[in-house]
């Protein structure tokens, strides 16, 4: 099971929200590296990484992620 950034969406949420991928990886305690391989869809995430930048965006899961 693979847990995959709809790239689209989860771009347009980060930009709509203000914050740089730098600013969410901070927030999330990911590195900036790794939210730029999310966000162009060649990283899958792990459960917890999801809610919490699910959280930060203030977006549900499903929203910005799916399940593959």
């Amino acid at each position: 099971m693979k847990i995959c950034a709809k790239t689209d969406v989860f771009m347009k949420t980060r930009i709509v929200k203000g914050l740089s991928q730098r600013e969410l990886a901070h927030r999330s305690g990911l590195s900036r590296a790794y939210i730029s391989l999310i966000e162009r869809g060649e990283k899958s995430v792990g459960p917890s990484s999801a809610k919490k930048i699910s959280d930060i965006l203030d977006k549900q899961i499903e929203d910005l992620f799916w399940i593959g």
